[in-house]
C-alpha cells in the first residue's frame, strides 16, 4: 500500500489558497485514476485506487495544516506503509511557481505541515514540492500562502496537479528523477517557464 497525503486546511474557505495546491495535486490524481468516492477516515478525507497495479490509499488530513501529521501517521499505522511509500504533497515557498522538485528525507524548511508529518511518522518519506513563488517579504509569507490564487495562475496550476496525476506511476516505482524531469518537460511544453509569482514584488 502506498500512501499519497496532500496538505492543506480543510473547507471552502480555504480550499483556493496557495497553501492547498498539496489538496489539489492529489484530488486530481484521484479524479485521473478513477479512485473510489472521498469518504471520513483517518481524520480526514481519504479514498483508495490502483496506479501502475499497486493499490494507493489518498488522503486529505482534515486536521488544519499544522496538525497534518496525526492524520497521515494514523493512516500509516492502520496500513502499515513504509515510509519510503508516503508521498506527502505540499506548496514550497523557495521554488518558483510551476516548479515541481521530488525527493525523499530532507529539511521542512519551516513548513509547518512537513514538521508535523516528521514529528508524527519520521523524516524519510517523500515530498512532492509544488512551487508556488515567495512575495519577496517574510512579513507578506501568511497572507501570501493562505490567498486564493490569483486568476492569472489557474492555468498553470491545473497543468502542475495534472502533471502530477500523469506521472504518479514514476512516485510508484520510487523513480523521483523522472518524475521530476517528466513534469519539467509537460510543463515547458505548455509554456510555464518562469512564471512569476502573482503578487509578488517587482
Amino acid at each position: 500500500m502506498f500512501l499519497f497525503a496532500g496538505l492543506g486546511n480543510p473547507g471552502p474557505k480555504y480550499a483556493g489558497n496557495r497553501h492547498n495546491i498539496g489538496f489539489m495535486a492529489v484530488d486530481a490524481i484521484v479524479r485521473r485514476h478513477r479512485f473510489s468516492p472521498w469518504r471520513r477516515r483517518f481524520q480526514g478525507a481519504a479514498c483508495e485506487g490502483e496506479i501502475a497495479g499497486e493499490k494507493v490509499l489518498a488522503l486529505l488530513p482534515e486536521t488544519f495544516m499544522n496538525e497534518s501529521g496525526r492524520a497521515v501517521a494514523e493512516a500509516q499505522r492502520f496500513y502499515k506503509v513504509e515510509l519510503d511509500d508516503i508521498f506527502v504533497f505540499h506548496d514550497e515557498l523557495d521554488l518558483p511557481p510551476a516548479k515541481v522538485r521530488a525527493k525523499f528525507g530532507g529539511g521542512n524548511a519551516g513548513h509547518n505541515g512537513l514538521r508535523s508529518v516528521t514529528a508524527h511518522c519520521g523524516n524519510d518519506y517523500g515530498r512532492v514540492r509544488l512551487g508556488i513563488g515567495h512575495p519577496g517579504d517574510k512579513n507578506l509569507v501568511m497572507p501570501f500562502v493562505l490567498n486564493d490564487f490569483a486568476k492569472s495562475e489557474k492555468d498553470w496550476v491545473e497543468a502542475v496537479c495534472e502533471g502530477c496525476a500523469d506521472f504518479a506511476e514514476l512516485l510508484i516505482a520510487h523513480r523521483l528523477d523522472e518524475f521530476q524531469s517528466r513534469i519539467h518537460l509537460f510543463l515547458e511544453a505548455r509554456g510555464f517557464n518562469g512564471v512569476k509569482a502573482a503578487g509578488k514584488p517587482g
